[in-house]
């Protein structure tokens, strides 16, 4: 029966997700509520909604492929929250990476790790004992800071994207929050 319904939500998410990009208001959220699971998905995401501020003076970057998104998932057997939102400032990246390494220590130890690409990631096996702690990945070199805190299945990370040389520094918030059976 799990499978059922894990299936039908799926197939219930991957019907409206081209709907919405479909849609005429390109900025309208949609909600589905069902017996069997809860979705969100919207462009109404910020730093706010990741529990963190916005950076003083940023604003959010917004273009064809560099929209917001808020994304919640919710069953009686698991959940998912993403928020992922962009920003740019005229300031330097140290300055940024200050600002947010000190935001968040209220949610644990803080890590600064580097990577080769923008896109950050966590690996995560299914761990009876609980969620693990963030760990940078690979050989932590590279030219994207990341600052992490959190655990592996409830982690905020803030990664500097690049940096124009006295031109600013482009950054994304990102919230992930999973959930399994019982949690709900």
């Amino acid at each position: 029966m799990f499978r059922f319904t894990t299936l039908a939500l799926f197939t219930t998410v991957l019907l409206c997700l081209p709907a919405a990009a479909q849609s005429d208001d390109k900025d309208k959220n949609i909600d589905v509520r069902s017996p069997i699971g809860d979705l969100h998905v919207g462009k109404d995401a910020d730093a706010q909604k990741a529990g963190l501020p916005v950076y003083p003076g940023a604003h959010a970057r917004r273009d064809q492929n560099n929209d917001p998104v808020n994304l919640g998932l919710f069953t009686e057997s698991f959940g998912l929250k993403l928020i992922v939102a962009k920003y740019e400032t005229s300031d330097p990246a140290d300055k940024v990476l200050a600002f947010y390494k000190d935001k968040m220590k209220r949610y644990g130890n803080v890590l600064e790790c580097h990577s080769t690409n923008d896109n950050t990631s966590s690996h995560s096996d299914d761990d009876k004992e609980g969620s693990k702690p963030l760990q940078c990945e690979g050989d932590n070199t590279g030219p994207v800071r990341e600052l992490k805190v959190g655990t592996e299945d409830n982690e905020r990370v803030v990664a500097i994207e690049n940096e124009d040389s006295g031109k600013g520094t482009t950054f994304a918030v990102i919230y992930v929050h999973k959930q399994k059976t019982g949690e709900i």
